[in-house]
């Protein structure tokens, strides 16, 4: 089961061009995003009324949507707004229609009852394109695991000193350190600072070219979201340079930005870039700590995987201290997901005939 009514990151505003359509499975429903003459994103479900053809199979024509099967042309509220050779058009004829919003280089889309569906609530990543920060590419993984094992790992950052001892880890020391947690409202707020320390290898050099050469304090600070979106601030600073009271002037500072969409319940999209305060104008600086941080997500890619395939119904995992955030945030997804079963989520919008058109058959 997924939460319906929250924004899940259906994918990056470069995948949906102008001219394409372009299909995403989203919690177990085929989606349609494409783009009109204006430049903003629709989402329908990826199915005629017709015949079920899916409609990422068709065409677009100016601001509709043709299926190439029968020919009936969907405009962009999803009412079917012309059948070849037939001039009734009948009053339920139309797709669902989801609430979508491209917001600092995602795509959002809304999954439940569409009354509900508030921009407000969505995460506030404005350093994927903000001028002041300099971005890597944008990220994609696909995992054929289901979306809460990667929410458990992502929440856990003890696993860094044995999955990543040369990409983001380093010291096994970093395991011994226990986060702060802290509850939100739709979500958790971990804290984690480790000090006087070497750093992460994947800064090393980079850390060295700005005569950082000894040891640093470390922190990763990160907001965790439902259903799964992950905003964090982390950086590294001199050691004893007053970091962790707000002193970051000769710090450099990192805006990770991950989000995890379900895809089906054994299979996840994740989507990521990792925003910086410095080298700003060094798109060699970009590309290296992308292929650092792809490195080390596919590490995690491959132990997660090897869990899932290793797990049996009815394992009983055996609980410790540091499963406290994971714990948590389990926990506010069964909430979210009784609380939404027990109101009912809203219904599909119900199609009519565009205007001038008949209704029936």
């Amino acid at each position: 089961m997924f939460i319906q009514n929250c924004w899940y990151v259906a994918g990056w505003d470069h995948e949906v061009g102008a001219d394409n359509l372009f299909s995403r499975t989203i919690c177990g429903k085929r989606i349609l995003l494409w783009r009109d003459a204006n430049g903003d994103v629709h989402g329908f479900d990826d199915r005629c009324c017709h015949r079920g053809a899916p409609l990422s199979c068709g065409r677009k024509e100016g601001d509709s949507v043709r299926c190439m099967y029968h020919g009936f042309l969907y405009d962009a509220s999803g009412a079917c707004i012309e059948i070849p050779g037939q001039d009734r058009i009948p009053p339920k004829a139309g797709v669902r229609k989801y609430p979508v919003v491209q917001s600092h280089r995602w795509i959002w889309i809304w999954m439940g009852d569409p009354e509900r569906a508030d921009p407000a609530l969505i995460p506030d990543t404005h350093w994927l394109d903000d001028p002041d920060w300099a971005c890597t590419p944008p990220g994609y993984l696909h995992y054929d695991v289901n979306y809460q094992l990667i929410n458990d790992n992502l929440l856990d950052f003890s696993h860094l000193s044995y999955v990543h001892p040369t990409t983001l880890g380093g010291s096994e020391e970093y395991a011994q350190l226990r986060s702060q947690i802290e509850r939100l409202d739709r979500g958790l707020r971990i804290t984690r600072w480790f000090m006087d320390r070497p750093p992460a290898p994947f800064v090393a050099k980079l850390l060295e070219a700005k005569g950082m050469t000894g040891n640093v304090d470390r922190w990763n600070n990160y907001d965790f979201l439902l259903p799964g979106v992950l905003i964090m601030d982390s950086g590294f600073a001199p050691a004893g340079s007053g970091a962790e009271k707000g002193q970051r002037k000769d710090a450099i500072e990192f805006r990770h930005c991950q989000v995890l969409t379900p895809e089906t319940e054994n299979s996840t999209h994740y989507f990521f870039a990792q925003p910086r305060n410095f080298d700003k104008d060094k798109p060699e600086v970009s590309e290296g700590l992308f292929k650092s941080i792809l490195t080390a997500f596919e590490e995690d890619r491959v132990i997660i995987t090897a869990q899932a395939n290793n797990l049996e119904p009815g394992f009983e995992p055996v609980p410790c201290g540091l499963d406290s955030a994971l714990a948590q945030f389990r926990a506010l997804i069964a909430k979210q997901i009784d609380k939404e079963r027990q109101e009912g989520l809203g219904q599909p919008v119900v199609f009519s005939a565009a205007p001038g058109h008949h209704m029936g058959m």
